[in-house]
This record gives C-alpha cells, sequence and structure tokens, in this order.
C-alpha cells in the first residue's frame, strides 16, 4: 500500500507526496504529457529530441547535472510514444535543489543554436547506431507502420526518419516546446521521508509563478479494428531468422489489459512458460521465444517473437507458434499455471515498491491515466482474474484477422 497526498497549483500542476521515512534519499519524479503520439507526422522524433534538449542548460543554469553532482543528486529521463519522464534522486536536506533546477528549465530552458546542434546530432547518432546499424535495430520501424494504419503509434519514439531531426529549426523547437512543456500539462511526484507542508511550501516557491499554457485538447485519430492479416518480409545481415507476430490489444485503461498482461506471461514468462517448454526446449525450434505487450495508453500489442534455431524454416516455426495459440485458445490454462504468474506479478510489485523512485514514477503514472490510487488496485485486479477471463481474451484477440506479422531473414 502507497499512501499519499495530493494538491493542485492554480497553474494546473499537480503534485503528488509519499512519505517514507525508510530511506535519506528522496525521488523527485516530473512527468510531462506529451510522448511521439503527439508529433506531426512530417516531424516525429520531437518528444524524444526535446528529452535531450532539457539538460542543455536555461535561463539562470548553463549546466543542469554540475549543481546536481556537487549536492549527491543523479539523474535521468525516457521517452515514450506516451509520456516524457525526468527524475532525480539526492538526498533530503539537498531536495530544493531539484525544484530549483527543474522549475527553472521549465519556465525558461535556454534555447540556443548550440545546445539544438549538439542535442540534435547525439539524436541523430543514436539513431543510425541503435536502430539502423544495429542487428534487429529496425524491426519496429518496420512494425510499427505495418500493424498501424492511422495511429501516431505507427512509428517509433526515435521518430519515422533520421531527416525529420536533421531538419527540425528553432522555431519548431520552441513552438513544440510552449505547446506541451507548461504546468497544467505535468504532474510531479515526491517521494522520501517528506511532509506535505514542506512540499507545498517548496513547490508554490519554485513553481508557482510559472504561468499555465494554451495545451491542445489531444485529437488522435482513431486506429480502425484490423480486419485481415497483414505481413512484411525483409533481408538483412543479422546472425539469425527471426519472426515478429504483433496482435491488436486493448488500451492500458481498458478492464481486459490485466487479463491481456497475464495471457502474455503465461505464453512466454520463464523457462517454465508454454512456448519456451514447447517450442525452446522441445521441439528446439527457437533458440529464443517471447510475448510481451506495449504497455500502450491507447490500443497497444501483444507481440510474440523469436530467433529461429539453424535449419529451421519460417513456415514450421510459424506453425509451431500458430498451434501453441490455438491451444490456449480451445483449452482452459491450468489454475497453478495461473496462479504463478499472479503470484509473480504480486512478488515484482512489492519489490519493486522497496524504491522511492519507483514508487514516484508509479504514482505519476496512475495518475495520468485517471487515479494515482490505482497502484494500490493493480494486485487485486491481477488476483480476481480466472481462467475463464485468460480464454476470452485470447480468442478476442490472437486471431490471423488481427495479426501483423514480419518475417526478419538473415541474408543468404
Amino acid at each position: 500500500m502507497i499512501n499519499f497526498e495530493k494538491f493542485t497549483l492554480e497553474n494546473g500542476l499537480k503534485v503528488i507526496v509519499h512519505k517514507d521515512k525508510s530511506t535519506p534519499i528522496v525521488a523527485f519524479n516530473l512527468l510531462y504529457d506529451v510522448g511521439a503520439r503527439d508529433e506531426n507526422e512530417n516531424q516525429t522524433g520531437f518528444a524524444h529530441l526535446f528529452e535531450h534538449l532539457m539538460f542543455g542548460g536555461s535561463l539562470n543554469i548553463p549546466n543542469f547535472d554540475e549543481p546536481l553532482q556537487k549536492v549527491g543528486g543523479t539523474n535521468n529521463a525516457f521517452t515514450s510514444n506516451d509520456i516524457t519522464n525526468y527524475y532525480i534522486t539526492l538526498p533530503k536536506d539537498n531536495l530544493e535543489t531539484a525544484f530549483w533546477l527543474d522549475s527553472d528549465r521549465m519556465l525558461s530552458l535556454a534555447f540556443t543554436d548550440k545546445s539544438l546542434e549538439v542535442q540534435r546530432n547525439v539524436v541523430i547518432e543514436e539513431f543510425k547506431q541503435n536502430y539502423l546499424n544495429q542487428p534487429y535495430g529496425d524491426v519496429w520501424l518496420l512494425l510499427r507502420p505495418l500493424a498501424y494504419q492511422t495511429h501516431p503509434y505507427k512509428w517509433a519514439t526515435i521518430g519515422k526518419e533520421v531527416s525529420h531531426i536533421e531538419n527540425a529549426t528553432m522555431d519548431d523547437v520552441k513552438t513544440f516546446f510552449h505547446k506541451h512543456y507548461r504546468p497544467n500539462n505535468a504532474i510531479l511526484t515526491v517521494a522520501g521521508n517528506v511532509e506535505l507542508n514542506e512540499i507545498k511550501q517548496l513547490t508554490r516557491k519554485w513553481f508557482g509563478d510559472i504561468p499555465k499554457g494554451d495545451v491542445p485538447q489531444r485529437k488522435l485519430p482513431k486506429e480502425p479494428q484490423q480486419t485481415e492479416e497483414k505481413r512484411l518480409e525483409v533481408e538483412r545481415d543479422v546472425p539469425a531468422n527471426a519472426i515478429y507476430k504483433a496482435y491488436k490489444m486493448c488500451s492500458k485503461t481498458h478492464p481486459d489489459y490485466f487479463i491481456t498482461d497475464l495471457l502474455s506471461d503465461i505464453l512466454s514468462l520463464g523457462k517454465s512458460s508454454r512456448l519456451y517448454i514447447s517450442l525452446v526446449k522441445k521441439q528446439k525450434l527457437f533458440s529464443e521465444i517471447s510475448a510481451y505487450i506495449s504497455g500502450s495508453h491507447d490500443e497497444g500489442l501483444l507481440t510474440i517473437s523469436g530467433k529461429l534455431q539453424d535449419g529451421i524454416t519460417f513456415d514450421s516455426a510459424e506453425k509451431a507458434i500458430l498451434k501453441e495459440i490455438e491451444n490456449i485458445k480451445l483449452e482452459l490454462v491450468k489454475e497453478n499455471e495461473l496462479s504463478k504468474v499472479k503470484n509473480k506479478i504480486e512478488s515484482t510489485t512489492q519489490f519493486s515498491e522497496t524504491s522511492v523512485l519507483n514508487k514516484a514514477m508509479n504514482l505519476s503514472f496512475a495518475e495520468l491515466l485517471g487515479d494515482a490510487n490505482d497502484v494500490n488496485l493493480e494486485v487485486d485486479k491481477y488476483q480476481q482474474i480466472t481462467t475463464e477471463d485468460i480464454q476470452r481474451v485470447a480468442n478476442a484477440i490472437l486471431n490471423k484477422t488481427n495479426c501483423s506479422t514480419l518475417i526478419y531473414a538473415k541474408k543468404k
């Protein structure tokens, strides 16, 4: 159980406070409700570029890391298709440094040609190194536009192509910042041995005078229901053939989300899972295979991916995957099989709550989706799932017409 209190500043900044007396470290997590799905299709990669630009210095703080390191703090950030999240951990006595640093870049980020050029080059290099020049690096650059027809999930967080970042102008960057990086588009969570009144005072002091912005209402195109199978075959210089099968699934706020998550775990969580025992251990068709969900805020994907053993054909490998899918659709999973993945979820949740940073992040994520208290309800939602629920969702989504298949062949 994560206890917390909430308040909202007049400028719209939502603040969550969790008191944890067990650690001298405080987590300061600032979540912005902007991700790759909020980009223009002809200017993709901006949310990720901004994650980097936010460390390029602000009006009063030319070097973000230096003052933080002097007080024993660390920081980082990440971007997804749905959010951009910045976090700091530091000793409790130096907490005000985090308020000072993050409020200054929210209010007055330094837009300099040098910073834009430096961070642009960093992102371009990341694009080339991790997505274009790395084995299997372009999988999601291929699979996303195959699976999605209209929704902006059809491009990856890094962007559709390098040229979008190469051609980003200062005006483009400023427009994106002023549209999304506003207090009324953010959630601040502070977790540690702190007092509510102390956080209220610090938040009002450092963030209270930042004006709210005219944040645009999100109107994303609705992805149409998929009615036929999609397939793509490519050849790449990789060590092994691979196959990826992506099935459309519900959004993160849908009641079936937790069922779909457990379904993916039953298929591939650990060496006692169905896909591993049948396709890796017994039939020796794959060297590795996994099933996982995207965790997207809007309609996401349940993906089964595996690397084939030498000499195994794509046809035989795919038929073996489909046979396992049919088994879980036709027969109820065993109670002990379901209990095993439920218990894993519970133990993972309990372990994650030993970290104040994890708690701060999870509270922010849950608040963005509707209510921070949902973090305290998740385990119960998983425990209530039945074998019939698993079978129902498997039959609803694991269908040929709902699948996008990427055949990823090594060059002959």
